[in-house]
């Protein structure tokens, strides 16, 4: 006998999200939305410091080769999703130049005015899944280790393909666990115990602190990259490709038809 469904469950079956539901945070996907935003929210003042830490300062460096390896030039219009305080949107101002344009969207308020004290010039509130542009507006789309906290890969890469012109390049950084069992303790040592505690320690803030925790925790149960390249291609995306830098930064790409 087959099991009837709600449609709220239906909807839940048909998603593909990032990772499955984490119970220490949110008991329920419907809960996702507002527990994250309250955790990134509460966090902002604190989060440049702590990426700068985390990356022992070479994380915004990284975001700008990428940018330009992945062809962002002068003159081009680029879109940041999940832009957080900004880091990979300052990069992309410098590269477009004054007759290009950057926005920064993020759902979270508090990330978003961190990101113009930062020296953001064009912030924009909303979701990956939702993007509030018109179709074809877009020559370059960035997201900057933000991918796992969407709720749906399909939605969110369909209004990808929907906001870049023809042509245009979708480009992902991520951070992915590494496929050996050294590596991945060690990565997770570091992410999820010694991280939190210098947050905690330097920043005096247990919203950060819980922060540092959710964004491993994240990313320990992120579908595979092999997912991800599924889920663009599905999209529509042409000539997908994912690249792994030092078996931990991965950068997935490909082209709007």
């Amino acid at each position: 006998m087959g099991m009837n469904l709600t449609e709220p469950e239906q909807e839940a079956a048909a998603r593909l999200s990032p990772h499955p539901v984490l119970n220490h945070y949110y008991l329920r996907e419907s809960e996702r939305r507002k527990k994250v935003d309250e955790m990134f929210d509460a966090s902002a003042p604190h989060y440049e410091w702590v990426a700068g830490m985390m990356s022992f300062g070479s994380g915004r460096s990284y975001r700008a080769r990428a940018l330009r390896r992945h062809g962002l030039e002068e003159g081009m219009k680029l879109l940041d999703v999940g832009s957080g305080t900004g880091a990979l949107a300052l990069s992309a101002q410098e590269q477009v130049g004054p007759g290009g344009r950057v926005v920064a969207l993020d759902p979270s308020a508090g990330m978003l005015a961190e990101a113009r004290a930062n020296g953001v010039e064009s912030t924009v509130m909303g979701l990956a899944e939702s993007i509030p542009f018109n179709d074809e507006e877009f020559d370059m789309l960035a997201m900057g280790y933000a991918l796992r906290h969407v709720a749906d890969l399909q939605q969110t890469f369909a209004e990808y393909r929907r906001v870049l012109r023809p042509g245009g390049k979708v480009l992902l950084l991520e951070i992915t666990c590494p496929r050996n069992r050294p590596g991945f303790h060690l990565l997770r040592f570091y992410m999820r115990g010694v991280v939190p505690q210098i947050t905690r320690v330097f920043r005096r803030s247990t919203e950060a602190q819980m922060l540092m925790r959710y964004y491993w925790d994240t990313i320990e149960h992120c579908v595979p990259p092999e997912t991800i390249v599924s889920a663009l291609d599905q999209a529509g995306f042409e000539h997908v490709q994912w690249n792994a830098q030092l078996g931990i930064f991965s950068e997935y790409s490909g082209i709007a038809p």
